[in-house]
């Protein structure tokens, strides 16, 4: 009797199938982060990109978006600083800290015209609470809509060391 590989490769499948949708699933199931009463975050922005064999400048809009993630709780903003490719401050966003109330949210913006950051520009956020609560989250979006291209992206902050 000939064996059929019909058969074998329906049901291999189907099975590899639902192991890969079961990891998945425990993958986004991520349990909660810990709570913390602050932390300094570093957001990876662009404030260009380059495309092509000649490396030409897509120019971006940059927002650092902060969203308070707790929901009884208020964080305060203490800084948010734009800092370009070699580190160097560009621009301090903040002149005294900003208080974001439970599951509120905000935004830093950096112009599309605004080359200042570079391809390497970043965000440094610190935040405190005054007790422990859910930590915000931290993205950068990028944006751009010139000519016929668009094009659009996030990043996701990082704790860093304060």
């Amino acid at each position: 009797m000939p064996i059929s590989t019909h058969g074998f490769w329906r049901h291999g499948v189907a099975a590899l199938l639902g192991v890969v949708t079961l990891l998945a699933g425990g993958a986004l199931a991520q349990s909660p982060p810990p709570k913390t009463a602050g932390q300094t975050l570093y957001v990876p922005v662009y404030s260009h990109i380059y495309s092509g064999d000649r490396e030409r400048p897509v120019y971006l809009a940059a927002t650092c978006s902060i969203r308070n993630t707790d929901s009884s709780r208020a964080i305060r903003l203490l800084q948010v600083d734009y800092l370009n490719s070699e580190g160097k401050l560009v621009r301090r966003y903040l002149d005294h800290p900003v208080e974001l109330g439970p599951m509120a949210s905000t935004r830093y913006i950096v112009g599309e015209s605004d080359k200042a950051g570079g391809s390497g520009a970043n965000f440094i956020v610190r935040w405190e609470a005054a007790s422990p609560v859910s930590p915000p989250i931290a993205e950068g979006i990028m944006i751009s809509t010139a000519s016929q291209l668009g094009i659009s992206f996030t990043s996701r902050a990082r704790v860093i060391p304060d």
